[in-house]
């Protein structure tokens, strides 16, 4: 019976559900057409009536005064607080009403499933009249938010909001930005314009989004205001807080460039623990700030490919958005008042380069000042963004809201004449194209005049008189207003401003902790190219082919000698040559890199040019072990642990001095062509001048075999293997060696000092 009577109890309690869900409807549309704030049925705090009255009263109020945040624009699926409160009242009925009769009578039985879809529609919960719902299904009921679905970034699914300490709030302004380059030529030199008069403002919590066709100034702008070119040709002014660039902003800006440099065989964990420890303030340990690097992979979504290497051309590794995102990490790490991005969305799908934007969002609701440059971005990206620049020909054509940058260029006469991405309309006028929009009066009338030179053939006007127009119109309505505004000055701290204005460096570690890291990253880069097969089985089958050769070629009577001595020289220039060419490409390569460390003060130059010539003394230095274990006893060498350990020194020194003498080549030139051309002929020179191939060499050219490290070298091994034989072996007289040592310690360091100025002399921000 008790049975039974749950069920016939069961119909009518799922119909005055399904009646009071069908009454919702109506009783909402009354809510949000009337214009008191407060609903009637306010009165029962349970009625569904009054809590969804409420709830679109509100957001419709948001919406008109122009206050909802970007946290409430989500929850309530508004699309963007751009559009019209109606647009956004329609939008949040559709949504709910759709979820509501969506609901099967299966899932209205189970009381959780409503419960649900009233929580996602609505961003609350509440319950029915007379309806109970059981403990379990309480958790249920919450919202739905984006952070509680831990899933990746790619997936279409937002990670953890970026979550930061306080930083040093940065209000950036720029009046009349100018920049020229000059052009020189086989007989003239001219000066390019390359931006005309830029001006603008971003404060903290903001995304300013730098528009415009390619080449039309984008990432110079961006450079010019992250200090990243200071040149005198750069006109106008660009302050922080009120106050010129300095050096102290180097550890307050974080700045993504266009291109992902990052060393391709680290792993993504290893790059933001690297980041983390060189940069981060030395007061945190080294466990706090690996800990750090782990809530930036975490927050960044990054955990399920930590440790994946970044890859590169030729090396598999993460995907381009999961590349992107390594390159904002590292930045974001040392949380930073001014981000600059120069384009990076680009090559990115539509859904990844949306969540990258929102990830910029989020940074900046903590307070960060954000710079992007953008080109074509989708309607949803376009309005994510809070200011706008619009740049053609290096010129401004707008900036203000984003929000209302349709609403300016229809007022100047130019609206799309079909539905149209408001980026897409922009970059039309920013081209100079009208096509598909509409014609302003003033230059119609020039094109009804019949003048050739301003219409095109299709009869509207080209595209240099529209972007003299977009100019002219610029001028006269808005950029007075907004200059007038950049010359308040901010209400802010004098100790704010006074902090901007310091000249001293902060670097995240001592110059031993520095060049200790750069050491153990330079070591775990390149192992992968030392170690490679190709390389091992290039010295290994010299190695053997030699031995062969020279089979046990014994040295008791002077022919013999001689013919062993080709053996020595041969070492002498092979590993002589070999690491010259090794070397050549260490700095030209990481040049990128090495620019953008730099110009972040992540350590000193001195720190990272040591690191980088000792990290690679440990592998250089392992082939010639195996090289001279193969060759040493198939060709029957001289027989003693001295001067088997005596050969290897030598060779030892004579790579580190032919690797030193490729570094300063490397480092002077920074061109790889260039570069290997003046090797050759150099170690060529080297290697005929050695001693070996001319015996009278004439005297007034006889100084260049001083400079050779190759004859060097030659005449220690001879006086290695032979010093007991004879004191002058295919006219060569061996004495101490002293000498010998002298000149080639003196080419390890020279060669070194050599390429370390050069690196000290390169502009390596340009």
């Amino acid at each position: 019976m008790a049975d039974n009577n749950n069920n016939q109890k069961s119909p009518n309690w799922s119909t005055s559900l399904m009646r009071t869900r069908s009454e919702q409807l109506p009783e909402a549309m009354s809510a949000l057409k009337s214009p008191s704030p407060v609903h009637p049925s306010s009165s029962n705090p349970e009625s569904p009536a009054a809590l969804i009255g409420g709830a679109e009263t509100n957001s419709v109020n948001n919406v008109s005064s122009g206050t909802l945040s970007r946290k409430s624009s989500k929850r309530l699926a508004i699309p963007s607080p751009g559009r019209s409160a109606a647009s956004g009242r329609n939008t949040h009925i559709r949504k709910w009403s759709s979820a509501q009769m969506k609901l099967d009578f299966d899932d209205v039985s189970s009381g959780a499933a409503l419960s649900r879809a009233s929580s996602a529609s609505l961003g609350l919960s509440f319950s029915f009249t007379g309806f109970t719902m059981p403990p379990d299904d309480i958790a249920d009921t919450k919202p739905f938010s984006d952070d509680d679905i831990p899933e990746d970034l790619e997936a279409g699914i937002r990670k953890k909001k970026i979550h930061t300490e306080p930083t040093l709030p940065i209000y950036l302004k720029f009046t009349d930005v100018s920049y020229k380059v000059v052009v020189r030529g086989v007989t003239s030199t001219v000066e390019k314009d390359v931006l005309n008069g830029i001006t603008g403002c971003v404060n903290p919590g903001e995304v300013l989004a730098l528009m415009g066709p390619s080449g039309s100034g984008k990432t110079t702008l961006l450079s010019l205001l992250g200090g990243r070119l200071r040149e005198s040709t750069v006109g106008g002014t660009i302050t922080y807080n009120d106050q010129p660039y300095s050096k102290f902003l180097k550890s307050r800006i974080g700045f993504v460039t266009q291109d992902d440099v990052l060393f391709p065989h680290l792993t993504v964990k290893e790059t933001l623990t690297f980041a983390a420890r060189l940069r981060l303030p030395s007061t945190l340990t080294k466990q706090e700030k690996e800990k750090r690097a782990s809530d930036v992979i975490y927050e960044l979504g990054l955990e399920r490919c930590q440790d994946t290497m970044i890859g590169g051309s030729f090396v598999r590794g993460v995907s381009g958005g999961e590349r992107k995102r390594v390159c904002i990490g590292n930045e974001i790490i040392i949380n930073p008042s001014l981000l600059f991005l120069d384009e990076p969305t680009s090559g990115l799908d539509s859904t990844t380069a949306l969540r990258i934007v929102e990830l910029l969002q989020d940074i900046a609701e903590n307070g960060k000042t954000v710079i992007t440059t953008i080109h074509q971005p989708s309607s949803r990206l376009f309005h994510k963004f809070d200011k706008l620049i619009l740049i053609g020909n290096g010129s401004l054509l707008y900036f203000g809201k984003a929000s209302e940058a349709m609403d300016y260029f229809a007022s100047v006469g130019c609206s799309p004449q079909i539905p149209m991405n408001p980026a897409e309309f922009l970059l039309d006028l920013a081209n100079g194209n009208l096509n598909d929009v509409s014609v302003p009066s003033e230059l119609d009338d020039k094109v009804q005049m019949g003048n050739s030179e301003m219409e095109t053939r299709n009869g509207r006007p080209s595209p240099a008189i529209v972007h003299e127009f977009l100019v002219e119109a610029y001028e006269t309505r808005v950029a007075e207003n907004e200059k007038k505004k950049l010359m308040i000055p901010l209400q802010i701290d004098e100790d704010i401003k006074s902090k901007v204005c310091s000249t001293k460096r902060e670097w995240g570690a001592s110059w031993c902790e520095q060049y200790s890291i750069l050491f153990c990253r330079g070591l775990k880069e390149r192992r992968h190219d030392y170690f490679s097969w190709l390389r091992i089985t290039q010295v290994l089958a010299t190695a053997v082919i030699l031995g062969l050769l020279w089979w046990q070629s014994g040295s008791n009577n002077p022919k013999e000698l001689q013919d062993q001595a080709g053996l020595l020289f041969f070492i002498a220039v092979f590993w002589g040559f070999f690491p010259v060419f090794t070397a050549i490409f260490a700095f030209p390569q990481e040049r990128a890199m090495l620019s953008k460390e730099r110009a972040a003060d992540m350590y000193r130059l001195s720190a990272y040019f040591v690191a980088r010539t000792t990290s690679d003394l440990p592998l250089d230095l392992l082939l010639p072990v195996l090289f001279l274990l193969v060759v040493y006893f198939m060709a029957g060498l001289r027989i003693n642990a001295g001067s088997f350990f005596l050969t290897m020194l030598t060779v030892f020194l004579c790579i580190v001095a032919a690797q030193g003498f490729g570094l300063a080549i490397g480092a002077t030139l920074m061109d790889l062509k260039r570069a290997t051309t003046l090797a050759s002929v150099t170690v060529m020179t080297f290697m005929l001048a050695g001693g070996f191939f001319v015996k009278n060499v004439p005297d007034f050219i006889a100084w260049l075999r001083y400079l050779s490290f190759n004859y060097h070298t030659y005449k220690l091994l001879l006086k290695v293997q032979y010093e007991h034989i004879s004191h002058t072996i295919n006219g060569i007289t061996t004495d101490s060696g002293w000498m010998e040592v002298t000149v080639l310690a003196i080419m390890v360091v020279g060669y070194r000092f050599l390429a370390y100025l050069s690196l000290r002399r390169m502009k390596l921000h340009t």
